[in-house]
């Protein structure tokens, strides 16, 4: 495609352009699953929770109307490719969110804090990238294949949007487009968050962040001769992937998954930069390090059962409006709520 650069070579932009975005946001607009769940379990307010809405809405909106432009084809995209697995939205859901109650951070939210000096996070990235090949084709993949076989689909793709239109004869792009404004529109109904226009800013700058990726990558694959898939961002296997090509460099080319995790790092290092929050951080407690790697460890295996992680399936599978986006989000939404509830807590009765 380029005299200049190759294709893999400018998906990894694709991927470090987009990843900017979201690790800026993660610093500037402090966007985290996390957090947002914390938020409403224990502090009384869903403000966070509805700018993650905001991201959503904006990404389903820009995501429909690539499809609607002919750039993006729903099949080539991973998460409407493969058939739905309801255990294993529920089941890999579930242990990425315990996972991420006890890690304190979910695979994005280690790499922005990494990005922040948080050497802790350094633990939690290494850990969960492993983990992932582990289960995804290392020695538990044939265990994981036998009991969440992956199947591509044959007919209607497994989307909201497309059920609805099959459903109704309906265009799938413009009902895409409308649950996506719906959704837009619902989490904007709130003065609080229609007031507090940085974090509003930098939300749909994570919706866009998606999107960029989705439009960057078809456009590639479009005029490319090699063997690329369509994708955004996600950050379980890439963080594997990520962690292989800076071992393996010189054998394997550069990917967006590569790109990705790459620049959500910068922007969270520039993001901490401009709001002087970078200071080096270390683990002083062997308990927390112990329950960081079993997190870690549990979000590697729940993101790879699931087929996503909170930014993969809540953000990137919610985009092209998944069946299994808001099953996986439910579920990991129940675990880290498991999980928060063990630490802060416990389940001893009240005296």
């Amino acid at each position: 495609m380029s005299s200049i650069l190759t294709d893999f070579q400018l998906m990894a932009l694709v991927g470090l352009g987009s990843g900017l975005l979201l690790g800026l946001a993660s610093r500037l607009g402090r966007f985290c699953t996390l957090g947002a769940i914390e938020d409403a379990l224990y502090g009384g307010s869903n403000h966070r929770l509805r700018l993650w809405g905001v991201a959503i809405g904006v990404a389903i909106i820009g995501s429909f109307a690539l499809m609607g432009s002919g750039l993006l084809v729903d099949h080539t995209t991973y998460y409407l490719s493969i058939r739905w697995m309801p255990l294993a939205s529920v089941l890999g859901g579930l242990l990425f969110g315990y996972g991420m109650a006890l890690s304190g951070n979910c695979g994005f939210g280690a790499i922005a804090r990494l990005g922040g000096g948080d050497l802790r996070s350094f633990v939690i990235v290494l850990v969960m990238g492993v983990s992932t090949y582990v289960v995804l084709s290392g020695p538990l993949a044939p265990l994981r294949n036998a009991i969440f076989p992956q199947h591509e689909v044959i007919g209607t793709p497994p989307g909201i949007a497309h059920q609805i239109g099959a459903v109704t004869g309906l265009s799938v792009h413009l009902v895409g487009m409308v649950i996506g404004v719906m959704v837009l529109a619902g989490c904007l109904a709130s003065k609080e968050v229609l007031s507090d226009k940085a974090k509003l800013f930098w939300a749909a700058m994570v919706g866009i962040g998606v999107v960029l990726g989705w439009g960057g990558s078809a456009w590639i694959v479009a005029n490319s001769f090699e063997d690329l898939p369509v994708v955004s961002h996600s950050f379980a296997a890439p963080l594997g992937e990520t962690m292989l090509w800076w071992m393996t460099g010189s054998a394997r080319p550069l990917s967006f998954a590569v790109g990705s995790v790459t620049g959500v790092w910068c922007g969270a290092f520039i993001g901490s930069l401009i709001k002087g929050h970078f200071r080096w951080e270390a683990c002083e407690d062997p308990r927390e390090l112990r329950r960081q790697i079993l997190g870690a460890a549990l979000m590697g295996a729940g993101a790879v059962i699931a087929l996503g992680c909170s930014i993969g399936q809540g953000l990137s599978a919610f985009s092209v409006l998944a069946i299994s986006a808001p099953i996986t989000f439910l579920a990991i939404f129940a675990g880290a709520a498991f999980g928060l509830k063990q630490l802060i807590v416990g389940f001893a009765p009240a005296e």
